[in-house]
């Protein structure tokens, strides 16, 4: 929480200064890819510790008309990297991009951008329609949220916390969280189904609530403007696999997707997406199995050198917490990027 405050304050402060106005227009580059996950209605409660992954219907409508305030053109990736190729002549772009394939996308998001008649690109991770996916993130939120206390063993540690008040529910979320990430992956989902199965939560049933099913899929896939990318089955952090199965979690979920729906994904984007879960390894793989581009969450816009680095593309996250229009502002005036790699902890944003 007290990361997450710093990085606001951050990027109001460089609102303040009016960051926007002087940046160059060299750090603006040629375009933007925006992250998203999820677009919900709903009153976020007190306890939501992954509410970074949400923003409302009204935030993504005043994101859509800033980003055309600003003269730049919302696309689909297909025409970004046409644009990309063209170089500095071409007009400024924008993608919306959304992660894993929630129900939501459909639901919430769609209606959005057929109002501004607006691109957008969903990456389906295959086991959310399957139901096999285990949102393990989301699983431990509602674990807490039902618990009074906690008590787990990871990587030879026992964590035992209480989880009565939200306070305290946010620092078991946040303690659980990270020793979570850096286990193996089979081994971290063992973990959350061990702890789900002992406080009554049903893994299966908050992926069958949460997630698109085929049908939505194919539904997304025949609407004109919807690209249905690939993000994996399982949604993996491809890092921590062998190389070889790897790249059957990449290939397989294309595959699956084509199966369902007659089409073959040609965009992909990285689960989780960070240098810890995505590098070269896995760039260079999805060079390997045709996709026309690939998506990280490492943080930039997009400049004329990523036309050679089609499979390694950053994107800005339209991240819940930030649910601010001069923040869009300030991150697409590119002066947070060059900052960060003097102040690492700008990066998160």
């Amino acid at each position: 929480m007290m990361r997450t405050t710093l990085l606001r304050q951050a990027l109001h402060a460089l609102n303040w200064i009016g960051a926007p106005s002087w940046a160059p227009e060299s750090l603006r580059g040629q375009g933007v890819v925006f992250m998203l996950h999820r677009v919900r209605s709903a009153p976020v409660p007190a306890f939501a510790p992954n509410r970074i992954l949400e923003i409302t219907p009204q935030m993504l409508g005043r994101v859509i008309r800033r980003v055309r305030a600003l003269d730049y053109d919302i696309v689909t990736l297909d025409e970004a990297l046409r644009r990309l190729e063209a170089g500095h002549n071409a007009r400024r772009f924008a993608v919306f991009t959304f992660d894993d394939g929630y129900k939501d996308n459909l639901t919430e998001a769609l209606p959005v951008f057929e109002e501004h008649d607006a691109p957008m690109t969903v990456y389906v991770s295959a086991g959310m329609p399957d139901g096999t996916m285990h949102i393990w993130w989301v699983a431990l939120e509602e674990i807490i949220r039902r618990a009074e206390h906690i008590e787990i063993e990871l990587n030879g540690r026992l964590y035992s916390l209480k989880t009565r008040t939200d306070r305290q529910k946010d620092m078991a979320f946040t303690r659980l969280y990270w020793p979570l990430r850096f286990m193996d992956e089979d081994h971290l989902r063992s973990a959350v189904a061990l702890l789900a199965h002992s406080h009554g939560v049903s893994i299966e049933a908050i992926t069958q609530e949460s997630a698109l099913n085929w049908d939505d899929v194919r539904g997304l896939t025949n609407h004109p403007l919807v690209t249905v990318g690939s993000h994996t089955v399982d949604h993996f952090a491809l890092c921590k696999l062998p190389e070889a199965r790897a790249r059957e979690e990449m290939l397989r979920g294309a595959k699956r997707i084509e199966t369902m729906t007659g089409v073959m994904p040609q965009h992909f984007a990285y689960p989780f997406g960070d240098p810890g879960s995505a590098g070269e390894r896995e760039f260079r793989l999805a060079k390997e199995l045709g996709f026309k581009s690939a998506t990280t969450t490492r943080k930039g816009l997009i400049h004329t050198n990523h036309a050679d680095r089609l499979t390694s593309l950053p994107r800005i996250s339209l991240n819940g917490d930030y649910q601010d229009i001069r923040l869009v502002d300030v991150l697409m005036s590119g002066v947070p990027f060059p900052l960060a790699r003097l102040i690492p902890s700008l990066g998160a944003a």
